[in-house]
């Protein structure tokens, strides 16, 4: 393949991948996006693989359809509920991906750099590896708390903003060394450093502000890309890695305002910690059976349902769209209030439902419902705790202090689908499940709907 037409293939890819982040602004357009991205994906890979320089032999050929085969087992046994992790640990590809090329650029310059192209490839190498390994890390500490494998509770040291400035500090002096051909082994200092930075951000972040580490990461992993296009002389990945860096960016920036927290708390680490002794919860849980569920929705005109990740454990939603169908069969008015960080991607709860068939214009925002939950006469929330807590506005002293949430407990009456009376992934207790108009409703979310399904008279 020609130089022209491997530039006139990327310039193809470019657009194609600009259209599926384009058509992913609504569930409508979404399927047409990801076959836009699919394409695009298939026409840079097969371009990069012909296109002039590179070498087709024996290891290349394994390592693609060791890549593929890979791919294709993950893509199939990966549940909705594991996607959250998936795209952390893929996160970390892209990082040490970045870490490899650098060093690997920096063990074997290319020929003929002098002045100022030399001094602009070594800043590329120093901070495409900087950002790669912080990537890297921060993505395999995120996967493990996404799994449970670490404790989902935030890690705070004594000291810990002044050590996180330190280590920036010392990689900025390194950087200098390194330009000063002090030799290669302050870009190795440098790199693990940035692992032990990444590592630390992440573990200083407690689970409730996970969903807005994924899109953080994704950003992160978006710049990595772009700074190894450079390194690379490839101007399809610097135009893919500018466009998940940004878009990952925006996306942490909106996902920051909704859960009422700092863009540069985010990119610090550590946010979303309580500063004081938790208000003290009175009252108790009251459970209910199938039976009283089933008659207050049968009494009900309006029904709100709030989906969480629950939900998705139970692999709820097939279950939760039939009751929808049923309700609205006999003449009531169902909608479904979803909160930008639902679930732990930013997404989640919206995907499940259209998986479920269930339709587009009653899924709602937080913004476009919440008004509506006094005059809503019952409530049903599944598997979901941060979402509806409203130590929110009521505990200044929560982790979650000031992050607007649903506020579902202004409904008539309240029901939770839930299979005990733990705390959840964050730990945070929930005063809601205390109060007067609530009725706890324990089990699994698939179980327990499904029980409801036969009793809606």
């Amino acid at each position: 393949m020609s130089f022209g037409l491997q530039t006139a293939a990327y310039i193809a890819a470019s657009v194609l991948f600009i259209l599926a982040l384009g058509g992913l602004k609504n569930q409508e357009s979404a399927k047409r996006a990801v076959w836009f991205g699919i394409v695009g994906m298939a026409i840079a890979v097969v371009a990069t693989i012909f296109g002039p320089g590179v070498s087709l032999g024996p290891i290349l050929i394994v390592v693609l359809a060791v890549g593929a085969v890979a791919g294709v087992i993950v893509a199939k046994r990966v549940e909705m509920t594991g996607m959250p992790q998936l795209v952390a640990a893929l996160h970390s590809f892209v990082g040490l991906a970045a870490v490899f090329i650098g060093i690997n650029s920096a063990i074997t310059p290319p020929a003929g750099l002098m002045g100022a192209e030399q001094t602009i490839h070594e800043v590329e190498i120093f901070l495409g590896v900087f950002i790669g390994a912080i990537t890297f890390t921060g993505s395999i500490i995120a996967f493990g708390k996404l799994a449970g494998h670490i404790d989902g509770k935030a890690l705070i040291l004594p000291g810990r903003n002044m050590w996180n400035i330190l280590i920036v500090v010392v990689s900025v002096a390194l950087l200098v060394m390194f330009m000063n051909h002090a030799g290669n082994w302050t870009l190795y200092l440098m790199t693990l450093l940035a692992f032990v930075l990444g590592a630390h951000l992440v573990m200083a972040i407690g689970g409730a502000d996970m969903p807005v580490v994924v899109s953080m990461l994704n950003s992160y992993s978006g710049w990595a890309a772009a700074a190894t296009g450079f390194l690379l002389g490839n101007d399809l990945l610097i135009v893919t890695g500018a466009l998940v860096g940004s878009s990952g960016a925006i996306l942490s920036y909106i996902m920051c305002r909704a859960m009422n927290r700092q863009f540069v708390s985010v990119i610090l680490g550590g946010f979303g910690t309580a500063s004081g002794p938790a208000m003290e919860i009175e009252g108790e849980q009251v459970a209910i059976d199938a039976g009283g569920v089933a008659a207050a929705l049968n009494e009900a005109d309006s029904v709100v349902i709030v989906p969480g990740y629950g939900m998705a454990v139970a692999q709820a939603q097939q279950s939760v769209s039939e009751l929808t169908n049923r309700l609205r069969a006999k003449g009531k008015t169902v909608r479904f209030a979803i909160h930008p960080v639902a679930g732990r991607l930013p997404g989640h709860m919206n995907v499940l439902l259209a998986e479920a068939r269930v339709p587009y214009d009653i899924v709602l925002e937080m913004d476009e419902i919440n008004d509506d939950f006094p005059d809503t006469d019952v409530v049903i929330v599944i598997g979901s705790n941060d979402i509806v807590n409203p130590a929110a506005q009521e505990d200044p002293n929560s982790p979650i202090a000031g992050m607007p949430v649903l506020e579902v407990w202004k409904a008539k009456q309240v029901f939770v689908s839930k299979r005990g009376q733990g705390t959840g992934y964050s730990g945070i207790e929930n005063p809601l499940f205390f109060k007067d108009n609530t009725r706890m409703f324990y089990g699994d979310a698939k179980a327990s709907v499904d029980t409801l399904l036969p009793l809606l008279g």
